[in-house]
C-alpha cells in the first residue's frame, strides 16, 4: 500500500525563528515537538535535557496536530490506509521478535533488531513508489516488508546460508549492506544514472546516526549535491551507534549537516508514522521533480540492543528506555485509530491472530533451512589458494572436532 499525495507539491516557505533553514527553505516545519526531554546518563557524559524541534503530526498520546507544510501529503489518507500502516508496524515488530528469539535459540548467527523504529521504516517505506529504488543497511526489515520482500528471505544471510535471499531487481530493494555507510555511495551513483536516463523515479538510502560520521556519507552528500542527484538520504537517528551516543558523533543536529552541502535537511519525529510518511513523500517528490537530494533525520530510539551480541545495559540506563517507551510508535497510532473510531476490537484481535501466524511461518521456514557451511569462509579468498588460509582451515577443523564426543558425534 503506497499512499499517494492528494495535493500538488508546494514550494517550501521560509519562516523566521525556525531551525534548520537551508538554501532559503526551512529544514523543519512547525513548532511541534515530541522527542525525549529526559536526561541520558552514559558512562562519562550526561545529555542536556532539551526537546528538539521536529515535524510531528501525531503526538505520543495519539492526537493529530496540524502542520501547514506537510498536512497536504497525508490529507487524502483513508481509515483503511491508516489501518494498513498499523498492520505493517505490528507485523514487522512480530517478525523482528521472532528473529530475535530464533537467534537466542541458535538458529541464527546474529540479528539486528528494529524494535522502536517501526514508524520511521514503515512511514518512509510506504512513501516510495514501485519504480523508486531503495538502498538499505542491515536493519531495514520494515522497509523490506513495504517493498514486498518475504521476511523469511531476510534470515538466510543471518543464518549464514546465503548472501541475501532475494533478487534486488525484482522489487527495487538492494541487498542488505553490512559495511557501514557504503550504501549511500551506491545510492548516489544509481541516482546519478537515473537522472541521466531521464527516468521519473527517485532513490532512497538508509543509514544510521553512527554511519553519518563515515567518509562515504560525506562523499555521497558532495556528489549528490553537485550532480543534483534524485536521492533521499534517510538517517534513522536511534540515539546510539552501538555504545556511542549521538553527542559523541556531532556538535549540531544531524539534519543540519545538509546545509553545508547546499541541499535541505529536515528532522522528523521518527516515532510518528504519519509524519515520516509525509516528510518522505515530500523529499521523494523533490527528487523526482529534479530538485536534487534531501537529508531526512528520523529522530527515534533503538529500544533493544544494537545486535544480539550487544548488551545495552552496560552503557545506558533504564530511565532513558522507559521514557521512549511512552513514545511507542505502535501504541501512538493505535490510540489515534481508537479515538477516531477507525478501528475496533475485532480489527486488533484479527491482527493478533495474523501476527502469530506470521511468527509461526517464519520460525518453520528458518528451521527448514540447511545448516551453514562452517568452512565456506575459507573458500574463494584467493584464486589459487594460500598456505596461511590452509593453515587456518586446519586449525578451525581441529577446533570443530574438539566438540565431538567420544563416539564421534
Amino acid at each position: 500500500m503506497t499512499v499517494e499525495s492528494s495535493a500538488a507539491r508546494k514550494p517550501r516557505r521560509t519562516a523566521a525563528g525556525k531551525a534548520g533553514t537551508t538554501g532559503g527553505k526551512t529544514g523543519t516545519a512547525g513548532a511541534a515537538t515530541g522527542a525525549t526531554g529526559t536526561k541520558r546518563t552514559t558512562r562519562s557524559t550526561a545529555r542536556k535535557s532539551t526537546d528538539p524541534e521536529l515535524v510531528q503530526l501525531l503526538t505520543p498520546e495519539g492526537k493529530r496536530v496540524k502542520n501547514a507544510e506537510y498536512d497536504a501529503y497525508v490529507a487524502g489518507i483513508t481509515p483503511e490506509e491508516l489501518r494498513g500502516l498499523y498492520r505493517d508496524m505490528v507485523l514487522t515488530r512480530r517478525f523482528d521478535a521472532e528473529a530475535t528469539a530464533l537467534q537466542r535459540q541458535g538458529e541464527l548467527g546474529l540479528w539486528a533488531s528494529l524494535l522502536g523504529q517501526e514508524a520511521a521504516q514503515i512511514g518512509s517505506g510506504r512513501a516510495t513508489r514501485e519504480d523508486d529504488y531503495v538502498f538499505p543497511t542491515y536493519r531495514e526489515h520494515g522497509v523490506a516488508w513495504c517493498r514486498g520482500v518475504d521476511p523469511a528471505n531476510l534470515l538466510g544471510m543471518f543464518r549464514g546460508v546465503n548472501n541475501g535471499g532475494w533478487d534486488p531487481n525484482s522489487n527495487n530493494f538492494h541487498l542488505y549492506t553490512i559495511v557501514i555507510g557504503s550504501q549511500t555511495l551506491h545510492a548516489t551513483g544509481y541516482a546519478m544514472g537515473v537522472a541521466k536516463d531521464g527516468a521519473d523515479s527517485a532513490v532512497i538510502a538508509y543509514f544510521g546516526d553512527g554511519a553519518s560520521s563515515q567518509g562515504d556519507v560525506a562523499e555521497s552528500f558532495t556528489f549528490s549535491a553537485v550532480y543534483n542527484a534524485p536521492v533521499v538520504f534517510f538517517c534513522q537517528n536511534n540515539q546510539w551507534a552501538i555504545s556511542e551516543p549521538t553527542e559523541r558523533q556531532t556538535r549540531v543536529p544531524l539534519y543540519q549537516r545538509a546545509q553545508g552541502y547546499g541541499f535541505p535537511g529536515v528532522r522528523v519525529d521518527g516515532n510518528d508514522v504519519l509524519a515520516c510518511l509525509a516528510v518522505t513523500k515530500w523529499a521523494l517528490e523533490r527528487a523526482r521533480n529534479g530538485e536534487g537530494p534531501t537529508l531526512v533525520e528520523a529522530y527515534t530510539y533503538r529500544m533493544g540492543a544494537h545486535t544480539t551480541s550487544d548488551d545495552p545495559t552496560r552503557y545506558r540506563g533504564d530511565e532513558e528506555r522507559l521514557a521512549w517507551e511512552a513514545k511507542d510508535p505502535i501504541l501512538r497510532l493505535r490510540r489515534y485509530l481508537e479515538a477516531s473510531n477507525h478501528a475496533d476490537e475485532g480489527f486488533f484481535a484479527e491482527l493478533e491472530t495474523e501476527s502469530e501466524a506470521l511468527g509461526k511461518r517464519v520460525r518453520e521456514a528458518v528451521r527448514a533451512m540447511p545448516d551453514p557451511d562452517h568452512f565456506a569462509i575459507f573458500e574463494n579468498a584467493y584464486a589459487d589458494g594460500h598456505a596461511l588460509v590452509d593453515e587456518e582451515r586446519a586449525q578451525f577443523a581441529a577446533y570443530q572436532a574438539s566438540f565431538a564426543d567420544e563416539g564421534g558425534h
